[in-house]
């Protein structure tokens, strides 16, 4: 079967007004009859032909509720509209023919606990109320006036999608790549899955010093052995096998007192077997000073910054640290300003960093660049300084500055019926947990303006009934949870073989030969 191509059929989505007459309601009846059958030829299977007609002829006067993304924010939100309405149905829309969004594409696989949320929102999906539709690009397979046409309330929920540069010289080079990217290429992204990352280097710079940033290292980092149990593609693997990459050094603008990494990550950086610290002792010496007046979290993180860098370490660990082969480096009070290219004029050979002084007082200190200079030596450039959304159309209101779309908590400013959740809305802000919170908080929204009458949801909506006429006419057939469920077994089966959790798909098109078959 060719890419997302399948059985050109008709499927006319069924909906009546208040004023049809018994007869009319008769011979919809008998339409809805055939519905399933429709779906079967169209090359959906038995389960999922049921389930996307189950309900059809009871669902005039339904709420219909489209979500785009199914992610964290996506399945998060689809699960407080299922709990806190009776009636509701769900549909929830994914670009990729595979669900889960960043706990698949973005948690760090030596992280499989993180993971776990996987079971609710598996349970979610299977939901009489929830159908998922994968494979599905709204934009370019579905308009965004369509799903307005098609639903009586949408949440937003497709994340962010684009990086933030440093904007500076030699940023073009081929040793130059987005952090996003590299953990795409690890955890097998299909549109990351062949970047051409060169591990030929005994030095590599990461720009950033967030929760991203310590993963990004610690993958680097960690031995071989380690990383084989984990869901890593065996295509990256391989590469990582090969690497020549010995010292890792994570760059922040502001002092250690600003890092945006948690204690979790630090903890496994300073734990991590065959790799020790390099820490200058004078960066750390004010933050005893500091931890006193800091809340509980931010206080248990620096004094582990300000332990490891001038206590010393337990003798186990001690003589851990003088074995080991590999290296991480904290540097602060530095803004790279430019990216020096090797002889080759394409590889990366350096990187020239400003150093920086600090303005202001507490949480509003900024970073101010100075005439001092110096170079670091690399020849791998990561920047982790950031994401950003892109708009999915030109009627919502649109911050190009934070690359969110305006809201009010949720509600999406200047429109009815229309709300963000997670980072589309927030920003590239916090973990799972706070993403959980957006999401039951724009599903609750929802509910209650449905029950306030805010949302008319009596009105007669097409729902994915609709949305499926569409995609038929164009030839596109959507993969539901069903399809996924035979994707998620093949993975799973794969990697036992091997020895790890799963053996990830990573192209499309054999996704699709997968779920279709």
């Amino acid at each position: 079967m060719t890419l997302r191509s399948w059985q050109m059929v008709t499927i006319v989505p069924i909906v009546w007004s208040h004023h049809d007459t018994a007869s009319s309601i008769a011979s919809t009846d008998a339409l809805l009859c055939e519905f399933p059958d429709m779906l079967l030829r169209s090359g959906f299977s038995r389960l999922a032909a049921c389930r996307l007609s189950t309900t059809a002829a009871n669902t005039a006067h339904v709420p219909k509720v489209c979500i785009v993304g199914s992610g964290p924010a996506g399945f998060y939100a689809a699960q407080q509209i299922i709990k806190s309405h009776e009636t509701a149905e769900v549909d929830i829309y994914e670009k990729l023919p595979v669900p889960f969004g960043l706990v698949r594409f973005g948690v760090a696989p030596d992280h499989p606990e993180v993971k776990n949320c996987i079971n609710t929102f598996t349970q979610t999906a299977s939901k009489n109320r929830v159908t998922f539709l994968g494979n599905v690009d709204i934009g370019s397979d579905v308009t965004f006036s369509q799903l307005r046409q098609a639903y009586h309330a949408i949440i937003l929920a497709y994340g962010n999608a684009k990086d933030r540069t440093m904007n500076i010289p030699g940023e073009e080079l081929s040793g130059v790549l987005s952090a996003r990217q590299f953990v795409g290429w690890y955890n097998g992204l299909p549109e990351d899955a062949d970047l051409n990352v060169n591990l030929d280097v005994e030095s590599v710079a990461i720009i950033g010093q967030g929760n991203v940033a310590l993963d990004v290292a610690r993958i680097l980092l960690t031995p071989m052995d380690m990383l084989r149990k984990t869901d890593i593609p065996e295509s990256v693997l391989d590469c990582l096998d090969k690497s020549r990459v010995k010292y890792v050094t994570l760059i922040g603008r502001r002092g250690p007192q600003n890092v945006a990494f948690t204690i979790k990550e630090l903890r496994e950086m300073v734990n991590l077997p065959g790799c020790r610290p390099s820490l200058i002792a004078g960066d750390y010496q004010h933050l005893r000073d500091l931890v006193p007046s800091l809340p509980r979290p931010r206080k248990r993180l620096l004094e582990l910054l300000a332990k490891t860098a001038l206590d010393t370490p337990a003798p186990a660990l001690a003589s851990a640290w003088a074995a080991a082969q590999k290296e991480w480096r904290l540097r602060f009070l530095l803004s790279p300003v430019e990216v020096l290219a090797g002889t080759d004029g394409q590889t990366v050979s350096g990187l020239k960093l400003a150093h920086n002084r600090l303005q202001g007082d507490g949480e509003n200190q900024r970073a101010v660049q100075t005439e001092e200079t110096e170079t670091l030596e690399c020849g791998l450039v990561l920047r982790s300084i950031g994401y950003k959304g892109i708009p999915i159309d030109p009627s919502l209101p649109f911050d190009q500055r934070t690359g969110t779309i305006a809201n009010d908590n949720g509600r999406v400013k200047g429109e009815n019926g229309i709300y963000v959740s997670g980072w589309i809305g927030t920003g590239p802000v916090g973990v799972i947990l706070s993403t959980m919170t957006s999401g039951f908080t724009s599903g609750k929204m929802l509910v209650a303006d449905l029950n306030s009458g805010q949302i008319d949801g009596t009105s007669a909506r097409g729902g994915k009934e609709e949305i499926l006429e569409g995609l038929t006419k164009k030839g596109l057939r959507p993969v539901t949870f069903t399809d996924w469920n035979r994707l998620d077994k093949f993975e799973v089966e794969a990697g036992t073989k091997l020895g790890k959790p799963r053996e990830k798909v990573t192209n499309v098109q054999k996704m699709l030969d997968i779920t279709y078959d």
